[in-house]
């Protein structure tokens, strides 16, 4: 396995410091992709600002945001304004979930801040027959490909951050503000887990150190 020197990694992190990028959202447009032109209700688990389930309301008739930092939730309606059309919630992932059922659930750099068998039975429950469900993820680097991977990132990443952040005077602003916390579990669990509570889900490594999973009710 490959590390990176402790001076490059100071120096990465002042550059992203200065041209900040939300490697979150970079999947948005990929993960509208999954769904069809239109349906009825959306639920976005872990919202953030409300950046995806903007986007979700430009094909849903209604959709549901939660995440459980009141402070973003508050951003989120904010920058939402009079939408009839999308509702942000403070609560639980696993437990407060609005009833369903969802025709589109998606969950993006969350699940990994819960047990995540449990959260994927739950997820599974409250999308309806024939409704997808769309998860962006965070798995630990664990094996030499994984590391791999991380490395060929690295310059992409770069490459992306400048792209984004040229001729923007001002920082983007922050999607979330709620602490961040390390994955724990390493891409083969993720994907035995979850083919295991959703049978027929769809896994893959993906660049910028996330994964995702599809998974289509009958």
């Amino acid at each position: 396995m490959t590390t990176l020197p402790p001076r490059v990694l100071r120096a990465l992190d002042q550059f992203h410091a200065v041209h900040p990028w939300d490697h979150n959202a970079h999947y948005h447009r990929w993960i509208l992709r999954q769904f069809p032109r239109r349906f009825d209700r959306a639920l976005d688990v872990g919202s953030g600002s409300g950046d995806l389930a903007r986007l979700l309301a430009s094909r849903a008739k209604a959709v549901q945001g939660i995440d459980a930092d009141p402070a973003i939730v508050a951003r989120a309606r904010e920058l939402t304004g009079p939408n009839a059309h999308v509702t942000f919630t403070v609560g639980d992932a696993l437990t407060e979930i609005p009833p369903g059922p969802y025709d589109v659930i998606t969950c993006v750099a969350t699940i990994h801040h819960v047990p995540f068998s449990d959260a994927l039975t739950c997820l599974g429950q409250h999308l309806a027959p024939g409704g997808t469900l769309v998860v962006v993820g965070v798995a630990r680097a664990q094996s030499p490909g994984d590391h791999l991977l991380g490395l060929v990132a690295i310059p992409m990443n770069v490459a992306m951050a400048w792209i984004k952040n040229r001729g923007r005077k001002a920082p983007r602003p922050a999607s979330m503000t709620a602490a961040t916390r390390p994955a724990t579990m390493g891409f083969p669990d993720i994907v035995r887990d979850a083919r295991r509570v959703l049978p027929g889900a769809r896994l893959r490594r993906r660049v910028f150190w996330r994964y995702t999973l599809v998974w289509h009710r009958s």
